[in-house]
């Protein structure tokens, strides 16, 4: 019953770190990269779809991005989802696809996306600390009701404060690399 929490514990834990990832991934940084708006949420005639599921999306160089969806009539629905995000970019539309330049950032949105991550960064490991809150929970209900001992007990929640530092750990890693990744010219 132990092992199988502490399992249920890891694979959340991994979950909120995958999840945590995907999020930093789109954030802005000096250079084009399609993670920057491929998890953009487009409402597409009454139905929420992730732009990676409408279109295309590469990078033209290091500057541009080009987005070019399957169905033409998105075209507009998609340039006018990106220019109303918190991105601060302008698409331009050339007939059946959306060129997006990526401007070079100032330092004061440097530090704006840079603040965004730390908020994203605090929010995962917030994520991460309710699932040791709930298994915890759980490892000490199990000793309460003398289905484990309280040696058991002690060691699970051992294992679970240690897979709970091990993920605040690798998100606390990711933050960092992301951070530097905006502040650099």
């Amino acid at each position: 019953m132990v092992q199988e929490a502490l399992e249920d514990a890891r694979k959340r834990m991994d979950g909120a770190v995958t999840s945590f990832r995907k999020d930093l991934s789109g954030f802005r940084t000096n250079r084009a990269s399609p993670a920057l708006v491929e998890n953009m949420d487009i409402d597409y005639f009454g139905t929420r779809m992730q732009l990676s599921q409408l279109a295309q999306i590469s990078a033209g160089d290091v500057r541009m991005l080009v987005i070019q969806p399957w169905d033409k009539n998105a075209v507009n629905i998609i340039a006018k989802t990106i220019q109303q995000s918190d991105l601060g970019m302008t698409p331009q539309v050339e007939g059946d696809r959306i060129r997006l330049n990526i401007p070079p950032m100032n330092e004061e949105r440097r530090r704006s996306v840079v603040k965004m991550v730390k908020t994203r960064t605090e929010e995962a490991k917030v994520s991460v600390r309710n699932v040791r809150k709930d298994v915890r929970e759980y490892i000490k209900e199990l000793e309460k009701e003398s289905e484990i001992g309280q040696d058991d007990s002690k060691r699970a929640q051992e294992q679970l404060q240690k897979l709970t530092d091990e993920s605040v750990a690798e998100i606390d890693m990711y933050s960092s690399e992301k951070e530097t990744e905006v502040m650099q010219v």
